[in-house]
């Protein structure tokens, strides 16, 4: 008897993936447990384990296809290696209702594919519900889209492909007025023949999409602004110096410099709770807890975990978390709920030497904090010139809701309690 393999829930608000790889071939020997296949969503990649052992049976949703929650993905039979159909069982098959539709809808994707112009198979199946969103935002018509899901099913996918390519808007069926149809992306120019044979086409994941459909809202809703300081790193570099050992005997963890900057904002955060808020349309919510975003590069792209009720931590506690959600991050095992409910976030740009930078918001939030590189520089100290090591901190904050004195002030406060760190051990 065959166990299916469904999309399982992927959290709040998150409705379809895309079929990243799947790690097994029809027929491949399965262990119950073991990573079949890998979802991609606008959050994370999760990767979708066996119900049960057995052999791959089928594959019902192929590397690139959008599916949603609780879509068949494919089949695990029982026994031995499923058997390769021959040429007179596919023949004998052929002659069944189901696989004749089955043929049917296959030669019907085939002659799309290949630009043939012959009839189609009706579409059946309505727009999935992120596609029909932007059907609505853009004012097309289905008539317009080719789907490439099940039974023609149009996705998210193949709206935005029409939108590049300039499909045409419909007439609005009455004269009130309407939604300005978003402009169509502009269509690339084409290479010459000597380069374009040397140029690659790659399909965005779902997650870089999404990173870059978020960054630019942030910066087409947010009134942006960013601020600058300068904060002297010798107090901090010199208790990670006298304390790390020690610290990381007792905790199991290393003591780096984000607990101090993390802990050092949720100070910043309780005098200017702006900074920490989000505008909810003519409301403005202000948060009584402080969930701190740490800004994570991967290979598939930059993610944000969040270390929920950093005010509430010890630096250990801090640094502890920040370690789990590092690995998760590394082996893409961030869970949806490890992304969720930011209210600020740090980006730590410095490990990769950067000098200064002027980070984008993580929309909804009002603030991000930008550290960077930590560099010897000659800086007057009581009327003497020393060196000492300085690092440039960058506040970019949505002038809509905080003004340049809570902004200035932020910052100012953020780079006292690292000048002088028992600050943040005395809470003041």
């Amino acid at each position: 008897m065959a166990t299916e393999i469904r999309v399982p829930t992927l959290g709040e608000s998150v409705t379809e993936a895309t079929i990243g790889k799947w790690f097994k071939k029809v027929g491949d020997a399965i262990a119950a447990d073991e990573p079949l296949v890998e979802l991609e969503t606008d959050k994370v990649t999760v990767e979708v384990p066996s119900p049960g052992a057995g052999t791959l049976g089928e594959i019902a949703a192929k590397e690139g296809e959008t599916v949603g929650v609780g879509a068949l993905l494919g089949s695990i039979s029982a026994g031995g290696a499923a058997a390769p159909v021959t040429k007179p069982q596919a023949v004998a098959q052929a002659s069944s209702p189901d696989a004749a539709q089955t043929t049917k809808q296959a030669a019907a994707e085939t002659a799309k594919v290949a630009g043939d112009a012959g009839p189609v198979e009706p579409r059946t199946m309505p727009p999935a519900p992120a596609a029909a969103k932007l059907i609505a935002e853009n004012n097309l018509s289905v008539d317009q889209l080719s789907g490439s899901g099940k039974r023609g099913q149009v996705l998210k996918g193949d709206v935005l492909d029409a939108i590049s390519k300039g499909a045409p808007s419909q007439p609005a069926e009455t004269p009130k007025a309407a939604p300005t149809p978003a402009a169509p992306v502009a269509a690339r120019a084409p290479s010459s023949g000597n380069d374009a044979a040397r140029e690659e086409r790659v399909r965005m994941t779902k997650l870089r999409q999404t990173i870059a459909r978020r960054l630019k809202e942030a910066q087409s809703t947010a009134a942006m602004l960013t601020t600058f300081n300068e904060v002297d790193m010798s107090a901090v570099m010199a208790l990670r110096t006298k304390y790390k050992d020690v610290f990381e005997k007792k905790h199991g963890v290393k003591l780096g410099f984000m607990g101090f900057f993390t802990k050092a904002v949720t100070h910043a955060l309780k005098e200017i709770p702006s900074v920490n808020a989000e505008i909810d349309a003519t409301d403005i919510i202000f948060k009584n807890y402080a969930h701190i975003g740490v800004a994570v590069g991967t290979e598939k792209g930059l993610v944000v975990p969040v270390v929920r009720d950093a005010d509430q931590m010890s630096i250990a506690e801090i640094e502890k978390e920040i370690g789990r959600l590092g690995i998760a991050a590394r082996d893409g095992k961030l869970s949806v709920a490890d992304m969720q409910g930011g209210t600020f976030t740090i980006s730590n740009g410095g490990v990769y030497g950067s000098l200064m930078s002027t980070p984008i918001l993580n929309a909804p939030q009002s603030g991000i904090l930008g550290m960077h590189k930590i560099q010897d520089r000659p800086v007057v100290v009581g009327g003497q010139i020393v060196i000492r090591p300085m690092m440039y901190l960058a506040l970019s904050y949505d002038h809509r809701i905080v003004d340049g004195k809570e902004a200035v002030t932020f910052l100012v406060r953020v780079k006292e309690s690292l000048e002088d760190p028992e600050r943040l051990v005395l809470d003041l």
